[in-house]
């Protein structure tokens, strides 16, 4: 990490907060040297409450006060956002971009030649310090701009380089899983609940579940069907379970979502 780092966020909304917060929370950065821009003045509003950092409508501001800056705008501001800082943009600022399905080609060719570039995809858990993020080098990133770029994104979650030909993958993976994991808690506390559970009840232990499984196989390193097994005893109340989700195909359709949510950034990628 340099010794000095000066972060500002093109965009300021909820991602954008939450990683502020948790570069803080890191002690990677203090408040007074994160900036952020965004158009809207509530937004600014509520990432300077957050952060205690400064805040401000133009994007120009961001690139003359920060070398670290982190595109964090729809994907459709883009293109605004970087003619913005494109004049003002130097060898020795480093842009990490969050913004969904924009890919290195795109982020390189609106700033000047040999600029560096990272591409992150996040997930949503990172606004509670539980993402999972994988990102790809541009051109003329280097490997310590890569280390950079995990150790901030370390501060919400884990973070993981990956080839940009994979980043579609992550995101109908890691991207889209909160989706899936969520409808499963949700499916958890319904059963719960067709049991005799209160909903209030059951959505908790449900999450915490989830959480607690999770949990395991970061934690111990094993398979996650050898973890199964262990739940499993002979004859129990568990295997029956268990058939009952095989029955529903239950793994096939996870599958098939993560793959359809793949081919779907690949579309929208192209576009």
């Amino acid at each position: 990490m340099p010794s000095k780092l000066n972060v500002g966020f093109l965009g300021a909304g909820k991602m954008a907060t939450a990683l502020a917060k948790g570069f803080v929370r890191a002690e990677l950065v203090i408040p007074r040297d994160i900036i952020a821009s965004d158009p809207f003045d509530t937004a600014r509003k509520n990432f300077a409450a957050e952060t205690g950092a400064k805040t401000t409508a133009v994007n120009a501001e961001v690139a003359a006060s920060a070398n670290i800056l982190i595109l964090a705008t729809k994907p459709d501001q883009v293109s605004p956002a970087l003619a913005g800082i494109s004049a003002a943009f130097t060898k020795n600022h480093l842009l990490i971009s969050i913004a969904a399905g924009v890919t290195l080609a795109k982020l390189e060719a609106a700033l000047p030649a040999g600029s560096r570039v990272i591409r992150v995809m996040p997930n949503t858990p990172a606004l509670v310090g539980a993402g999972a993020s994988a990102f790809a080098l541009g051109k003329s990133a280097t490997a310590a701009d890569g280390e950079l770029a995990k150790n901030l994104l370390s501060a919400v979650g884990i973070a993981i380089q990956v080839k940009e030909s994979l980043l579609d993958a992550v995101t109908g993976l890691s991207g889209s899983g909160p989706a899936y994991v969520y409808q499963f808690i949700e499916a958890l506390s319904d059963g719960g609940v067709a049991s005799g559970l209160p909903r209030d009840i059951a959505t908790k232990l449900a999450a915490q579940t989830v959480l607690g499984g999770a949990k395991m196989v970061l934690e111990t390193g094993q398979h996650p069907g050898a973890l199964k097994d262990q739940v499993t005893s002979p004859g129990g109340t568990t295997i029956e379970g268990v058939h009952e989700l095989e029955k529903g195909r239950l793994r096939a359709a996870v599958m098939s979502a993560v793959r359809a949510a793949t081919e779907k950034s690949k579309k929208l990628g192209q576009g």
